[in-house]
């Protein structure tokens, strides 16, 4: 099968648990961009997890600010840049990150949304969205890596809308990756089965 052919197929593909599909914009953009089959699988998982958390954050925080669309957005485009710098697909890198957001704008990707390719792995900046930690926690969590210092920081954000304590907001957010967590040996199983 060639590469387009496997990318179509990364992106149409349901996967086992099934995997929702990206948003159409984001779908039509990997296609333009003619990306590696395996980026899209993985852009597929960590935007599925995304919709796992909004799902679950919307109802229980209503006075948090947040703009569902654009993290699920962020979530489906977070690593476009590895189009770019493939070899950031199979090892570190993070030249990635600001080629992304470059490519996204020149594309007319809004900034508000593109930045989330540059942003995803750099939750410690000051004056982050919440969006862009819930990108960065969805690009974690897919495999199941937990990583203390990003939740604590959604959990003070929410913990601030909620007037809850702290240790509330991380119990009811632990319980939600414990169980996002369970389902990352059939993601990493699906990334896994395109190649890079």
């Amino acid at each position: 099968m060639t590469s387009t052919g496997l990318l179509l197929r990364a992106l149409g593909d349901p996967g086992r648990p099934p995997l929702r599909p990206l948003p159409d914009r984001a779908a039509e953009l990997l296609r333009k961009v003619d990306a590696p089959p395996r980026l899209a699988a993985h852009l597929r998982a960590v935007h599925d997890v995304a919709y796992e958390i909004v799902e679950w954050v919307s109802p229980r925080h209503p006075a948090l600010p947040l703009d569902r669309d654009a993290v699920l957005f962020g979530a489906a485009t977070h690593d476009i840049g590895k189009t770019l710098h493939a070899a950031e697909l199979s090892g570190p890198g993070s030249a990635h990150e600001e080629a992304g957001r470059e490519l996204l704008l020149s594309h007319g990707i809004a900034p508000h949304l593109a930045r989330f390719a540059a942003t995803h792995a750099s939750w410690t900046l000051p004056d982050l969205d919440t969006e862009d930690l819930l990108v960065s926690l969805a690009d974690k969590i897919w495999k199941n890596k937990r990583v203390p210092e990003l939740e604590d920081l959604l959990v003070r954000k929410l913990a601030e809308v909620s007037g809850r304590t702290v240790w509330e907001e991380f119990l009811e957010l632990d319980d939600l990756l414990t169980s996002v967590g369970e389902g990352a040996d059939a993601r990493l199983a699906f990334q896994a089965s395109y190649p890079v």
